[in-house]
């Protein structure tokens, strides 16, 4: 069986299936379970169309490192939950009420599965997925709905990203000439195209009236962003005026975005053992309670199917 480890953006994952399974799933309890019915679909889908050998759900231990605020205070913070408009604790995101008692079971979901769940102190699950990817010996598939991860796609290491951000239904799988296709920039460019374009939903504000298009043109010009940077800053350069501008404009902000917008490559993973494998009849036993304890009756049989097919 040909190895290839499968690494799950896991918030990413049951936020997407929180919002795409109705509230009306509901444990014994009462307890909404959408979030992790839909995430069991998800590994079953993931793991009967693209036979890894290996899963590892990647997690946030610190969504939101105050690292990278402190290089860009607009970072995330959008998503930061607040009691009241002057009262916010920047360590606690906003997460749905009825997500917020899910995420627990989910944990204790993929354990059960055999599914090792892997974060890293101080540092978002972006960071131990391109730590994992960028140091694994076997082809990867990264799957997320997160953009930013496109910069981990490697041909010459068998890296690819299976982008959910259409839903699953419409999964896209993308590798180097996928994602120059649909961007026009390669993989190793893709961090400085999202440090100009900016991104709303992450509180990059880019380089203002540099779009798309603009940021894909001077990638092909002049290659990467410290070729940009020094272009404009070079009166003898042939960057255009209004280009220019826009960029030494930015200079303070695009010394430090490429630290925000590159993930991590380099992190200690701690020993971990995610080939898929047969369930113990201890595990079982386990699966069946937590089965029975939060009504995942259906979601949790796909999953287990799908999974014991690829055990070795």
């Amino acid at each position: 069986m040909p190895e290839r480890r499968m690494l799950l953006d896991t918030a990413g994952l049951y936020f997407r299936a929180f919002y795409g399974v109705p509230d009306t799933m509901r444990a014994p309890n009462g307890m909404p379970v959408n979030a992790v019915r839909g995430l069991l679909d998800m590994i079953a889908r993931l793991a009967s169309e693209f036979k890894p050998t290996e899963i590892v759900a990647c997690w946030d231990d610190d969504w939101r490192p105050q690292w990278r605020v402190d290089l860009i205070p607009t970072y995330k913070s959008h998503r930061v939950a607040q009691a009241a408009p002057t009262d916010a604790d920047p360590s606690i995101e906003d997460v749905p009420d009825l997500l917020t008692p899910q995420v627990a079971v989910i944990r204790e979901v993929l354990g059960a599965l055999g599914i090792p769940v892997i974060g890293a102190a101080h540092h978002e699950a972006d960071d131990v997925l391109g730590s994992l990817a960028s140091n694994a010996v076997m082809p990867v598939d990264v799957v997320t709905g997160d953009r930013d991860l496109f910069q981990l796609i490697d041909d010459s290491r068998e890296v690819r990203v299976i982008y959910t951000g259409r839903g699953m239904s419409r999964l896209e799988i993308l590798t180097d000439a996928a994602l120059e296709t649909k961007y026009g920039v390669a993989p190793t460019q893709y961090a400085d195209f999202a440090a100009m374009r900016g991104d709303a939903s992450d509180g990059l504000p880019g380089v203002a009236g540099v779009g798309e298009k603009t940021a894909v043109a001077l990638l092909s010009r002049y290659g990467n962003l410290d070729s940009i940077v020094a272009a404009a800053a070079d009166p003898a350069s042939d960057m255009a005026a209004s280009a220019r501008a826009k960029v030494r404009a930015a200079a303070d902000y695009l010394t430090v975005a490429p630290a925000v917008v590159n993930v991590v490559r380099t992190l200690a993973m701690p020993e971990f053992d995610a080939r898929i494998r047969a369930s113990t009849p201890a595990q079982a036993a386990e699966l069946d309670r937590l089965c029975a304890t939060w009504g995942l009756e259906s979601s949790m049989h796909r999953a287990r199917t799908a999974l014991a097919t690829r055990a070795g």
